[in-house]
């Protein structure tokens, strides 16, 4: 099970020479957008998605007015998403149907590097999404702000400490101020202002080309669909 898993995940993963191709961007042309789902569970193969929150920005600048928040109606078993996520099965009924929420998103894919804690959940729910729906293909850039963290932790610790790469936890690390958490949009504005962060703590320029990343194996491309 767990390596037909892996298998399915390398398998909508590019070459790494793709990706140093497509990511010559210098950071102050980037358009980030950072994305946050609430989930059923954190199984990649039958998770769903109940809510969907997302904001963009550039040159470590948040753009509020592209903040977009919706809850899903799903028809899966909400596992604990009430308690998480404080989503009941009365909010989830009035929220909107999957194809309207990735609808919502679809405009801020193209063109834009994607923002994650934890890419490989998001992207594996994003995929199922887009693939129920029938939707177009389509192949992203995505910075993965837990494994940031991670290369950090790694080089001042052979052991990790326990949860020392949550969200909440890596910001704190960085004197970043708390945050609301299990709200889909509160966490992609945290994600955000994380991976801003992270980039100052990294020495990372605004002239610098996103490939300025690829040692860190934060930065990578996925195909959403089939």
């Amino acid at each position: 099970m767990i390596s037909q898993l892996i298998s399915s995940w390398f398998s909508k993963l590019s070459p790494s020479n793709a990706i140093a191709t497509q990511t010559n961007t210098t950071l102050s042309e980037c358009r980030f957008v950072a994305i946050d789902l609430e989930l059923t569970s954190l199984n990649p193969t039958t998770t769903a998605i109940t809510s969907v929150g997302y904001v963009a920005g550039q040159n470590a600048r948040l753009n509020l007015s592209s903040c977009g928040y919706c809850v899903v109606n799903t028809p899966e078993d909400l596992g604990q998403s009430p308690v998480i996520h404080g989503l009941t099965h009365d909010l989830v009924s009035q929220g909107v149907t999957l194809k309207h929420a990735m609808n919502a998103l679809l405009p801020l894919l193209e063109g834009s590097i994607l923002v994650f804690h934890n890419a490989a959940l998001d992207l594996s729910a994003l995929d199922r999404a887009f693939t129920a729906l029938n939707l177009p293909d389509i192949e992203v850039v995505y910075v993965d702000t837990l494994k940031l963290a991670m290369y950090q932790l790694n080089k001042q610790h052979q052991v990790l400490p326990n949860n020392s790469a949550t969200l909440g936890v890596c910001r704190q690390r960085l004197n970043l101020p708390a945050f609301p958490e299990h709200n889909a949009l509160d966490d992609a504005l945290a994600t955000l202002t994380l991976l801003f962060a992270q980039l100052d703590q990294l020495g990372v320029t605004s002239g610098d080309t996103l490939n300025a990343l690829s040692h860190t194996q934060a930065l990578g491309r996925y195909k959403l669909g089939k």
